[in-house]
Parts: C-alpha cells; sequence; structure tokens
C-alpha cells in the first residue's frame, strides 16, 4: 500500500513539471473541461436558486391559497376567451358551507381601468373582493387597513392600493385620506399594502387596487349580478390542500350540472400545481443546460486525450529507458493516467473556480439566493477524475504496451 501511495506521488510530481514545463498547451488542453466544470456548477446553483425564488413567489400568493379559474370555452373546436365565467358568488357561499377542508373564500371580480388622481394616472388590475380577500391572500398593509364589514354590506366609495400603485400615483405624498377616480366615480383611499413583488407568471401584485366586490358592482360593472372572474380559497390547512381542491371540484361539478365524463366549464389550481409545474421546468432547463455542459467535458477530454498521446509519443525514449531498468507495464500505465488525473482535475478547479464567480455575479444581479453546494463541488471534482481516467485510458495503455527495445531506439 505504501509502495503505491509513493508512486503516484511520484507520477503525480512528475505530471505537475509536464504541466509546467509546457503552460499553454496545457491551459488550451484542459479549456474545455473548465467550461464544462463552470457551466454544470453555475446551472445547479442557477437552478436551485430559481427554485427558492419561485417557491417564495408562490408563497407570496397566500397560505394554502387555492384559486378557482374559469375555463375557457370553445368555438367551432378553437378554445375561446373567459368572458363567459359561470362562477358565481352562490358557487363560493356552496363551497364554504359543504366543503369540510376549506376554511374561507373571496370571489374576484376585475376589471382594466386606469386610475387617476390630481392628473397622474396608473394602470392597475383593479378588483373588487371580500374582507376575507386579504386573509386568504395574506396581504399586510404598510399604511392604514381594509374596510369593514359594514363598509361592505354599504358598498362605501372606499379603496386599498398596492403599493407600486400608490407610487405611481402619489409618489411621496400620503395617500391615505386622498381621493382618486375610476371612470366617473371617486373613491377615498383607506390603505397602502406592502410590496409582495411578481407572481410566478410574472404578475406584478404590487399594481393592483382592491375595493369591496359591493362597490365595484355599484358603480364600476354594473348589471353582472353575482358572476365573477375567479375564486380564491384557503385551505383549513395545508395537508388538507389536495383533499380541498377535490372537494371544491365535486362541488363546482354538481352546481354547474356537469356530466359525469364531461369537461369542467372551471379549472382549480393550488400552490401544490404551481411548484410541480416549476420542479418540471426548471428540471427540464436544468438538464437541457447541462447536456450542453456535458458536450463540453467531452471535448475537452477529448483534447486531454490528443495531448496524452502527444505526450507518450514525445517521450518515447524516455519510456524505454524506464522500461529497460525495470518499470513495469502497470508503473508506466499508472504514471500516464495520474498525469491525465491531473489535467483534468486542474480543469475541474479553476471551473469551479470560475463558477463560484459566475455565482456570485448572478446571484447580486438576479437578487436571488444562490450558492455553491458542497455536493456540488464533489460533483465537479469528480467529473474531472473520471474524464481524466477515461480518456487518459487509451494514451496510458498504448505507452504501457510499448516494446522496450524499439521505444530505445527512437530518437
Amino acid at each position: 500500500m505504501f509502495s503505491f501511495l509513493a508512486l503516484l506521488f511520484r507520477a503525480a510530481s512528475i505530471a505537475l513539471r509536464a504541466v509546467r514545463r509546457n503552460k499553454l498547451r496545457s491551459g488550451l488542453t484542459v479549456l474545455g473541461i473548465t467550461i464544462g466544470i463552470a457551466a454544470v456548477v453555475t446551472v445547479t446553483a442557477l437552478a436551485g436558486g430559481a427554485r427558492e425564488s419561485v417557491g417564495a413567489k408562490v408563497s407570496s400568493l397566500g397560505a394554502n391559497i387555492l384559486i378557482v379559474f374559469p375555463r375557457a370555452t370553445r368555438t367551432s373546436g378553437a378554445r375561446g376567451d373567459t368572458s363567459g365565467s359561470k362562477l358565481s358568488e352562490r358557487d363560493i357561499r356552496s363551497l364554504e358551507r359543504d366543503s369540510t377542508s376549506i376554511a374561507i373564500a373571496s370571489p374576484q371580480l376585475r376589471i382594466a381601468s386606469v386610475i387617476v388622481y390630481e392628473g397622474q394616472n396608473a394602470d392597475a388590475d383593479v378588483t373588487g373582493v371580500r374582507l376575507d380577500y386579504f386573509e386568504i391572500k395574506g396581504w399586510k398593509f404598510e399604511t392604514g387597513g381594509p374596510w369593514s364589514r359594514e363598509g361592505e354590506s354599504t358598498a362605501e366609495n372606499v379603496i386599498v392600493l398596492g403599493s407600486g400603485t400608490a407610487d405611481k400615483l402619489f409618489g411621496p405624498v400620503e395617500p391615505i385620506g386622498r381621493w382618486v377616480r375610476i371612470g366617473k366615480s371617486t373613491f377615498q383611499v383607506i390603505g397602502v399594502l406592502e410590496p409582495k413583488g411578481t407572481t410566478p407568471f410574472g404578475e406584478d401584485q404590487d399594481k393592483v387596487a382592491l375595493l369591496p366586490i359591493t362597490t365595484v358592482r355599484g358603480s364600476l360593472v354594473k348589471g353582472r349580478a353575482d358572476r365573477v372572474t375567479s375564486i380564491v380559497l384557503s385551505a383549513t390547512s395545508r395537508e388538507t390542500t389536495v383533499n380541498a381542491k377535490k372537494q371544491a371540484e365535486a362541488i363546482l361539478r354538481q352546481r354547474h350540472r356537469i356530466e359525469e365524463g364531461a369537461e369542467d366549464d372551471f379549472v382549480v389550481r393550488s400552490q401544490g400545481d404551481l411548484e410541480k409545474l416549476g420542479d418540471v421546468i426548471f428540471g427540464a432547463l436544468t438538464a437541457l443546460l447541462i447536456a450542453v455542459a456535458g458536450v463540453s467535458l467531452v471535448v475537452g477530454g477529448i483534447g486531454v486525450m490528443n495531448i496524452m498521446l502527444v505526450s507518450v509519443t514525445e517521450r518515447t525514449r524516455e519510456i524505454g529507458i524506464r522500461m529497460a531498468i525495470g518499470a513495469r507495464e502497470n508503473d508506466i500505465m499508472i504514471q500516464f493516467l495520474v498525469e491525465s488525473v491531473v489535467l483534468a482535475l486542474i480543469g475541474g478547479i479553476v471551473g469551479t473556480l470560475a463558477g463560484f464567480g459566475l455565482i456570485k455575479g448572478l446571484s447580486a444581479a438576479l437578487e436571488w439566493d444562490m450558492a455553491l453546494s458542497p455536493a456540488a463541488l464533489m460533483v465537479a471534482l469528480a467529473t474531472s477524475t473520471t474524464i481524466g481516467l477515461v480518456f487518459g485510458f487509451f494514451p496510458a495503455r498504448r505507452a504501457a504496451q510499448m516494446d522496450p527495445i524499439k521505444a530505445l531506439r527512437q530518437e
């Protein structure tokens, strides 16, 4: 065992001297491995950071949340729009009454509109909701607060603004108590929400304006009866979300009189669905990018094999002398394998350091929590070692099988 370790140490020393003698050639040889390892390390950290970022955005949608959307209608076999939504407030009352896993629910009645304040305009997602909506979505207030139950029942002309909408309209001016105009109606600002950022779909959650749904129906969208554009639900706990989704689907199918086997006229989405979708997307992208990086590693490995074959040819006489004084085939093979592994490891270490720098830069630019994990570091070094062994085997075997007499005659 000791003699084998000593042989490896001597082979490593020879390999390092060979690298120092041919710095430019060695650098160009390991460039492909460096690029490949840097790409693998960076992509792994990027995928982890993206998953955490999307997970945080999904969580920002609210606690144990489910959203019911109307399914787009079909016209002549093609998907149409969702303007003919069959979702209603009666559906919400049934969901709250008949489901054991749904805690609370709120309608959403959205309109695309412009909010005006003293010459300042802001395009916003104007939405009529119930007071329970703030609890479902986990909204907190930067200033002010929500309306009251009494204000909701009397269709009070009040409005709560997202931080982005408030900044666009008022800038440094305190918005609480001021009046804004939507269409021909005016509404008093009673609250500004804390910033939440974008959803996983890229929707800006801070570019919103929330009003009592009774106010929206009375002032902005008269004649829509109790129809709603979507419904948000909160399950009783994270563990009951799946059951809440099943119960919501069963209740809505019964209320909408959908026959068995027929397509639903609604879609229920949960946080789990969004997380799974994110995992599938990022998993596919990560696999694709790692495959591209793998091509670079193969190219780098071929470069190592090529330079090792050149090295064997250049050192033919040296190999013959070593065999003449007693070196065995295994000794020669180990020497050249170690040299190949050293070259590949140098590329792996440099690539890992380059990847670490890229991770830091991307983390700062994207504002994601990205880090070089110990597992990724071990995989990078193991990959480098494997490349050295695999692509160095043929040159090492060729060196070990040389005829000592012919090798000594080589000039």
